[in-house]
């Protein structure tokens, strides 16, 4: 591989796909440039698809040269290591390592959120009950939300500051909040209005709502686990192939 090769992101519908969302947002955002290769859900051999891009026949994957990388929070590693001056990580040590940190437990955890309510960023849904375990996880997400911002968010209005990974894979989680009108405190409603006001996280939207305008009926691919957690939002809404 040569560093002059092109990135080639594959990824999924934009309404659904939160997985997809977060290493696009971050290299967007950062000014690392790729193409972009959405493979819509709707197709009727989209698994067949993926499996000509990805060795999980799952979105996301980054293409760069011989180098193939699944999986989101690593392909956000990898971009911040090919591209270092996008400088995707906070500076410090122990913001880097806080960063890092709930990157990984946003990648691992809240199950019971992403399950109940899953990411429909072209929609909004009346305020809904959830399971104690939704809102242990709401509760977990806003705590994170005014940790970060309290210890390290001084200099910038993101998580640490500076834009980082860390506020691309909380990204999608704050399109819930607001999709499903989850009753949130001002640290969190001030971090939202960050999130969404992005140029990228524009572009997204608008793309978002423009595939919900050609089918309204959009769902995850037959088979997903997605597919089996979103049966109680309307159309099927939101996630990737893997899980929202």
């Amino acid at each position: 591989m040569t560093t002059t090769a092109p990135l080639h992101l594959y990824i999924g519908s934009k309404n659904l796909s939160s997985w997809s969302l977060r290493p696009w947002l971050a290299m967007s955002h950062g000014g690392v440039p790729f193409e972009e290769h959405v493979i819509p859900y709707e197709l009727p051999d989209w698994v067949d698809q993926v499996a000509q891009h990805s060795p999980t026949r799952k979105v996301p994957v980054l293409r760069h040269g011989d180098v193939v990388v699944w999986e989101s929070l690593a392909i956000c590693e990898y971009v911040a290591e090919a591209f270092p001056g996008a400088r995707l990580w906070p500076e410090g040590r122990e913001a880097r390592a806080v960063a890092r940190a709930v990157s990984s437990e946003m990648h691992s955890g809240f199950a019971d959120l992403r399950r109940e309510l899953p990411m429909d960023i072209a929609r909004r849904h009346p305020r809904r009950q959830v399971s104690d375990g939704a809102a242990r996880d709401i509760a977990r997400v806003l705590g994170i939300f005014r940790d970060c911002r309290a210890r390290f968010g001084q200099g910038g209005p993101f998580l640490f500051g500076a834009f980082s990974i860390a506020d691309a894979m909380f990204a999608p989680v704050v399109t819930r909040l607001l999709s499903y009108d989850v009753e949130i405190d001002e640290v969190a409603r001030a971090y939202a209005g960050v999130i969404t006001s992005l140029p990228a996280m524009a572009r997204w939207s608008e793309a978002a709502a423009e595939e919900v305008a050609r089918n309204p009926h959009i769902t995850a691919p037959a088979g997903s686990s997605y597919t089996k957690a979103a049966g109680s939002a309307p159309g099927g809404a939101a996630g990737s192939a893997a899980a929202p």
